[in-house]
């Protein structure tokens, strides 16, 4: 069974320019390839982010597994935090993600402890969106708060990583 050289990549945790560069060109064309309002949107919020989290690790998910069976929507990731499972086992992921979907886009805020948070504390003045433990999903920008989506980001990388101007998100 051979590796997919996307999943190498992701699986990288160098910042080695080379890997650096092929992320962000995946990232470039995952955006473009989105039919209009999705795109500019999501170009909107990854700049976004990236004003959130400038010196962030960047990830980009196809979506499928080492089989090339697509098992969810291909994802943009951004920061890096360190998940520890029940079992003592660690995985290294990111901090913050985002996805088109259907009918709009996922942005994934992961590492809350406390599951309710978002909904409870973002999800009254957020706008047209669903909010649950982890995932603000919406249509599009203009139908939220896009200050109470940045405010919700913002906690979300603080509480995995206290210190964001250091660069090791």
């Amino acid at each position: 069974m051979s590796s997919h050289p996307d999943r190498l990549l992701i699986k990288a945790i160098t910042r080695s320019p080379s890997v650096y560069m092929k992320i962000q060109e995946q990232i470039k064309q995952y955006i473009a390839s989105q039919p209009e309002p999705k795109r500019s949107d999501m170009q909107a919020l990854h700049r976004l982010i990236l004003q959130i989290l400038p010196a962030c690790k960047l990830w980009f998910f196809d979506g499928k597994n080492s089989e090339n069976k697509t098992v969810s929507n291909p994802n943009v990731g951004y920061g890096f935090h360190t998940i520890q499972y029940a079992d003592g086992k660690t995985r290294e992921f990111y901090q913050i993600g985002m996805s088109a979907n259907k009918t709009g886009i996922s942005v994934y805020i992961l590492g809350i402890k406390d599951k309710s948070y978002l909904a409870r504390t973002f999800g009254k003045t957020l706008g047209k969106a669903t909010v649950s433990g982890y995932c603000i999903k919406f249509k599009t920008l203009t139908g939220i708060n896009v200050d109470v989506l940045q405010a919700a980001i913002r906690y979300g990388a603080e509480a995995t990583s206290p210190d964001l101007s250091s660069g090791r998100n």
